[in-house]
This record gives structure tokens, sequence and C-alpha cells, in this order.
């Protein structure tokens, strides 16, 4: 299991383990059960945020796959579940769910997610046994959900596990699925892309690996020498000079934080060039970019702070972004 998810280990099984909705489990809850929790309470790994216009609402999701509802970005109702994947299908009857991402797309939303089997095993190597992991993505009529798969399709390969999956429309229309290759097959994660049919319900082309985790120069074990094999959370952007950049989460010398690559020649396919040292603080990782209500570009990460007895925990965290210029800045405070 990769040094994220050791982490939220921290977190109550019922986080980690959500059992996914289900009919029976439906996207409104009684208002009795309702409680709003501050930002800063909330043990939340991947947030990933929402801001839909229509609804004058936040809406968060993250590992768990349970989704948060705010009005200001402070104070957030929740969690509920929202999710109702088929059980018949390779995921499961409860499959964890790691890292989802919400989006509006062409008047629908959609939720990006890592859905995980641990009762199906695919490989079995020096790291140990690797259960079936892979992205999906479902679709509803409403940010409430419920959210259901979009069909059968398999979007990455079933062979080898995949995580983080995320969206990104171009500026020529093209939809992209980017996601990440786990390190646990083949001890070097990659950051990956493919194009997406225009109702997002299957591929147009082949996956092509755009960098892998050793390709970044602060990309670095403990010894400051040999290169960490963990490529999480990658996001696609481009810049206000039109410039094409993913920012990606990794390990700088056992410290966990957020690098940034950009394309050479400004298409999907690089050549991708890493920057020499990470864009966020450490311990801030797992980024996301959102427009909040004013249309303010915002960065959404999870901030991992030591708890007594050595555990770890992670709450959601954001900051403000320039994205004007030719490389994105984030606004520290």
């Amino acid at each position: 299991m990769e040094k994220k998810y050791l982490i939220t280990a921290a977190l109550s099984a019922s986080m980690l383990m959500a059992a996914c909705g289900g009919k029976k489990e439906a996207a409104v809850r009684n208002e009795a059960e309702v409680k709003t929790t501050p930002t800063v309470e909330i043990w939340l790994s991947d947030p990933a945020v929402l801001a839909d216009a229509a609804t004058q609402t936040y809406y968060m999701t993250g590992t768990s796959g349970r989704q948060w509802r705010s009005k200001d970005l402070k104070n957030w109702e929740g969690p509920f579940d929202v999710i109702d994947p088929d059980t018949t299908s390779w995921m499961g009857a409860k499959p964890m769910v790691w890292a989802a991402e919400p989006f509006k797309i062409d008047g629908k939303y959609y939720y990006f997610g890592t859905f995980t089997n641990e009762k199906s095993i695919i490989a079995e190597n020096h790291n140990g046994k690797i259960p079936r992991r892979s992205c999906h993505i479902l679709v509803a009529d409403s940010p409430e959900g419920p959210f259901r798969p979009i069909g059968n399709e398999l979007y990455v390969s079933d062979k080898v596990p995949t995580l983080d999956a995320t969206y990104f429309c171009d500026t020529d229309g093209k939809k992209y699925l980017l996601y990440c290759e786990e390190w646990l097959i083949n001890d070097n994660g990659t950051v990956e892309a493919v194009e997406l049919k225009d109702d997002l319900s299957g591929l147009k082309g082949e996956p092509q690996v755009l960098f892998r985790a050793s390709d970044a120069p602060w990309n670095l074990k403990e010894d400051g020498k040999t290169h960490d094999a963990v490529t999480d959370g990658p996001f696609c952007f481009r810049t206000g000079t039109g410039r094409l950049g993913i920012f990606w989460t990794s390990w700088k010398q056992g410290v966990y934080t957020t690098g940034v690559a950009y394309s050479a020649s400004g298409k999907m396919e690089g050549p991708w060039v890493q920057e020499a040292e990470p864009i966020l603080p450490p311990d801030f990782g797992h980024a996301m970019l959102f427009q909040d209500l004013q249309g303010k570009w915002m960065m959404s990460v999870h901030h991992t702070k030591s708890i007594e007895g050595g555990r770890m925990e992670r709450h959601p965290y954001f900051f403000d972004v320039d994205l004007s210029g030719d490389k994105l800045v984030v606004v520290l405070p």
C-alpha cells in the first residue's frame, strides 16, 4: 500500500471503507442527521471541490467517496453517501473508494474515482499481493447524486493497478482522463493520459505515459540519491499564456509534497519537463484546481499533520493560485 494510504489508515474505518451507497442509502439524508463541520476539523485525504453556480454550493469529495457541501468553503454539511455503483461488476459489493473528483461537464455532473476490490488479486510481486484497483467515471443529473457508472467500459487496463483519475478538457475541445499507474506494479509510478469520447462513455485513443516518478529531480528518498517510486494526484491545467502543465504529488527525502511539469510542445504528448523544486510547502499534497463562485482560481489539497502517538491526520486546505502568467503560482499565506 502506498505511503499516503498508510497515513490515511489512521482515519476511522467508516471513512476509508465507506460501502459506496447503494439505493438503500439515498443521496439526501434526513435533515436531523446533517451536521456542520469547519474545514479544519474534517479528516479527509485527496479533497476535490466543485463550485456549482446553479446551486451556489461547493461540493467536496475525496478518499472514502462521500460528499461534503458548503456555501462558503469554511463550514461543511455532511458527509453524504452519493454514489450507487454496480456491485455486480468487478468492483464487488463493497469497493474501497479513493480520490474521488467531481466535475460539471456539458450540463451533467461527473464523478471520477478510484475503486478497489481487495478480493480480486491481479498480480503478486516483491511488494506483495496487488488487488484490482482501477479508475472509473460515474454520472448524475444532480451534483448531489446519486452517481452511477456510465457503463461497464474499462477505461484503463485491468492488468495493472491505476489510481487518482482526473479530467481535463483542452483548448481544442479534446477531453482527457489522466491517472497514475501505481508504483506497486512497476516500482516507478507513472502519470498517464488517454483521450475520452465526447460523452465520456469510453476511450478514443490509446493511453500514453507522460512521465515517470524518476523523471523529477526533487523526487528523492531520504538518502538524497534514490528516486521515490510514488506518483499521486495528477492534475492538468493551462496558464494565462497558454502553457500546458501538470502538477502531481510524491515525496522529497521523506516529506510529502507536490511538483509540476510543463509540456515543451504545448501538447499532451509532451515531452514533459519537470521543475527542479516542488511548488507547495512540505506536507501539502494531492492537489486539484477549481474556480470559486466568484471565478477566482483556487487549489484544494490535504495538509498532513502529526498527532499524538505518532499517527498522522489529513485535513482539506485551500490555496489561492495565480494562473495569469507563464507558470502556475501558489499564493502562500
